[in-house]
């Protein structure tokens, strides 16, 4: 592939207006009219590549509401984009469309910093990166390639709540790729993000017994000590390669009857797999515990839905193929370790080489101070296509 001719294909210009358009949509991860609206114009966007656009209906999610009842819960659809499906060498693209900002959120719209940065709903993460994505494919494709390489695009409506109604489809979409690349953001001085650790999110529900507060306190099964104390015993497992976060505990009533319900949400974030079946082994001996002695019943509702992703061969070698780009085109390379967790993380659990963070530079994301360098984007579009060539142009890694 002719690289320069590539990297002349991009046009910043029309990318910056690409993000400015769909940073005004709210896309908020339960924003289902939003995600439709800016589904709707990814679609139109994407269609400039060739191959079939298809609109994916979520997988059943559910959730445990704040009184422990379990109901499901709605997701937008998700984009795929199926491009030569028999070339010999195929890779995945993947990035999402929602943000962490809701309707009601009161960051909702976008402007520009002092320095020329663009500050504004998903700007970073992950529009600009989605744009990035976008105008690499364009560049490849513009330099004719031809039928070697073939790609299939998913860009999900819930990334930023873990990816449950995208997961099977990401990972099914992963099967017999020779790497992948996802439009995650870079920090602001480039650095990628190189392994990651693992997560996992659990509800879990105490059912006590109510009793008057005065009166007759004894007879009563307090659901929010239970729930305390269950959530001491975790946080008690934490260690070097498992942080344990008892985040948030809801139920209970009036100050004079015993709660007879709580709901514990807690997060773990393990480095390796005998420390996710060290956590689950702890959860369920606890719950068993603490129902026992405290007379109450436990429910524990989640998992570990994304599993760590440390830097193997295969990814050691697309890391080393990307930093030689970067050196080709003035673009320092580097990496490091994070406790963040993406869609990456799902990819690399299919035994694919993946990188992650190949969006646009940014900073302060998942905050209202979220922004994005401009001149980023054609930057990172450029090292994203030259990548993508030299992976065809070698078969593989």
């Amino acid at each position: 592939m002719d690289e320069r001719r590539a990297i002349d294909a991009i046009d910043q210009a029309a990318m910056l207006a690409q993000v400015e358009r769909w940073v005004a949509v709210n896309s908020g991860t339960r924003n289902v009219a939003g995600l439709n609206q800016i589904a709707a114009m990814l679609a139109d966007e994407f269609a400039a590549l060739p191959g079939a656009i298809e609109m994916i209906d979520p997988d059943p999610v559910e959730t445990v509401d704040s009184g422990g009842q379990v109901r499901a819960i709605d997701h937008g659809r998700h984009l795929l984009l199926r491009v030569r499906p028999d070339a010999p060498v195929r890779m995945l693209f993947t990035g999402h469309m929602d943000t962490v900002y809701g309707e009601d959120h009161a960051f909702q719209t976008a402007r520009y910093l002092p320095d020329g940065a663009l500050n504004g709903p998903g700007a970073a993460d992950m529009k600009g990166g989605l744009s990035v994505m976008l105008a690499a494919l364009g560049a490849v494709e513009a330099a004719a390639i031809g039928d070697r390489f073939g790609y299939d695009v998913v860009i999900n409506s819930d990334e930023e709540t873990g990816s449950f109604a995208s997961a099977q489809l990401i990972e099914t979409m992963a099967t017999g790729k020779v790497a992948a690349f996802t439009y995650e953001p870079a920090l602001p001085d480039g650095t990628l993000a190189g392994a990651r650790g693992g997560t996992g999110n659990f509800s879990i529900v105490v059912r006590g017994r109510s009793a008057h507060a005065g009166r007759n306190p004894e007879d009563g099964r307090n659901a929010i000590v239970a729930a305390a104390d269950i959530a001491l015993r975790l946080n008690a497992v934490k260690g070097p390669r498992l942080a344990v976060n008892p985040a948030r505990i809801e139920g209970g009533g009036p100050n004079n009857v015993v709660p007879d319900h709580a709901v514990l949400r807690v997060n773990f974030r393990p480095h390796g797999a005998d420390e996710i079946a060290r956590a689950r082994s702890q959860i369920d001996a606890i719950a068993t515990e603490v129902a026992a002695s405290h007379d109450v019943g436990v429910a524990v509702h989640g998992s570990f839905n994304r599993l760590p992703k440390p830097i193997d061969a295969g990814a050691a070698k697309l890391f080393a193929l990307v930093q030689a780009v970067g050196g080709d085109l003035s673009i320092p390379i580097g990496w490091r370790d994070t406790g963040g967790v993406c869609d990456g993380n799902n990819i690399a659990a299919q035994g694919v080489p993946v990188i992650d963070t190949m969006g646009v530079r940014g900073g302060a994301i998942h905050s209202a101070e979220e922004y994005m360098i401009v001149d980023s984007l054609a930057e990172r579009a450029a090292l994203s296509a030259v990548a993508i060539s030299r992976i065809v142009a070698q078969g593989g890694l």
